[in-house]
């Protein structure tokens, strides 16, 4: 069902959504005049990452929604409670969680330490649980509740992992897991839960600091996932369930064929695939 609404308010939480996919996303509803609580760590300005929790909330207001910055860390649960019940206070529900927050590591078993281990796990799929076990209270007496979690599709390909290691592996696909898992139990309920995974190379403020210019020109901007977010929580909840979506899939079901809009920097190099992704069978737009 391509059928889209509108996110006029409507109130989202969206775990990290300082900068990069989350402060996308945040723009993109603010756009129709959600609302919108950030729960983020960085209230601080970062020495290499621009924007911190509050030039967040100053753009959503800017681009026409409302704007709750909570100061706060997704690996604790009076921290993601407390976000929970300001949201409810300040907008009156919660309709919508984004579980954008996520912490990466690629290093192999051998040489990770147990610390970067526990941290992914608390951050990735830890953090996906109880912002969202935290919400559904709220969530069913939502008319149209969305779990949005930011996770790949489950691919046990044993090629993987020679880029990927297993910490990182199991900390994403926890997150999806837990996804399929929420869309089975809440069916009852209506609500929504789904998973939304980049095809390429986003060019975030911290992938730019790790990508060559070359490597640039074959990764897309946020606005893809924003797009593609948007379309995914547009959707009537209890029709829309219990799917692993890929950015550019989403968009194309809308009708979108051409997505060189998308690229982060001009040119006509390849397109980077992203962690655990291969190409459709459909070419246009590559």
């Amino acid at each position: 069902m391509t059928e889209t609404g509108s996110l006029r308010g409507k109130t989202l939480i969206i775990s990290g959504g300082s900068r990069g996919i989350g402060e996308a996303v945040a723009i993109r509803a603010a756009r129709d005049g959600a609302n919108i609580a950030l729960l983020a760590k960085t209230a601080e300005p970062h020495p290499k990452l621009p924007g911190t929790i509050y030039t967040a909330a100053a753009a959503i207001e800017e681009a026409g929604g409302r704007a709750l910055p909570i100061v706060g860390d997704v690996r604790d649960d009076e921290s993601v409670a407390g976000a929970v019940a300001q949201t409810v206070e300040r907008f009156g529900g919660i309709d919508i969680v984004v579980n954008n927050a996520s912490a990466i590591d690629l290093t192999a078993t051998d040489d990770i330490p147990m610390k970067k281990y526990d941290l992914m796990q608390d951050i990735n799929a830890r953090g996906t649980f109880a912002l969202s076990k935290a919400a559904i209270e709220h969530l069913r007496k939502s008319e149209n509740p969305h779990i949005l979690t930011f996770s790949p599709p489950v691919d046990l390909a044993p090629e993987w992992f020679d880029q990927v290691g297993a910490a990182y592996t199991v900390s994403k696909f926890g997150m999806t897991i837990l996804t399929l898992g929420f869309a089975r139990e809440l069916a009852a309920d209506g609500i929504a839960a789904n998973t939304l995974w980049p095809r390429t190379s986003i060019a975030t403020a911290a992938v730019r600091n790790l990508l060559s210019e070359e490597m640039l020109r074959g990764a897309r901007s946020a606005d893809i996932m924003s797009d593609a977010a948007y379309a995914v929580l547009t959707k009537p909840a209890a029709e829309f369930t219990g799917r692993c979506l890929i950015d550019d899939d989403v968009l194309a079901a809308e009708g979108i064929t051409d997505f060189e809009p998308y690229r982060a920097e001009p040119g006509t190099g390849p397109l980077e695939l992203d962690f655990w992704m291969r190409w459709p069978d459909r070419s246009p737009g590559r």
